[in-house]
């Protein structure tokens, strides 16, 4: 599959007892999307965040499963749905 690659930076909260995802950050590399998710984290104070990236096609979209490039923080076990 040709496509294009999205590096992304996602929060996580804590909200009524749960850990809930915030809003995405679209980055312009792997190592924007964990600084960024970093920041997010330890600067920020969201209880957690994760970098990943996602390829595939905006025009059918057809994408493949998000890779994970890293964790920081509490986040959920089951990142499936990203």
């Amino acid at each position: 599959m040709a496509g294009i690659t999205y590096f992304v930076a996602l929060p996580f909260d804590v909200a009524d007892g749960n850990v809930v995802v915030g809003e995405p950050i679209e980055c312009p590399s792997p190592a924007a999307a964990i600084e960024r998710a970093q920041g997010l984290w330890k600067v920020l104070g969201h209880t957690g965040a994760v970098a990943f990236s996602r390829t595939g096609d905006p025009a059918t979209g057809d994408f493949r499963d998000a890779t994970m490039l890293r964790k920081f923080g509490v986040v959920p076990d089951d990142l499936s749905a990203l």
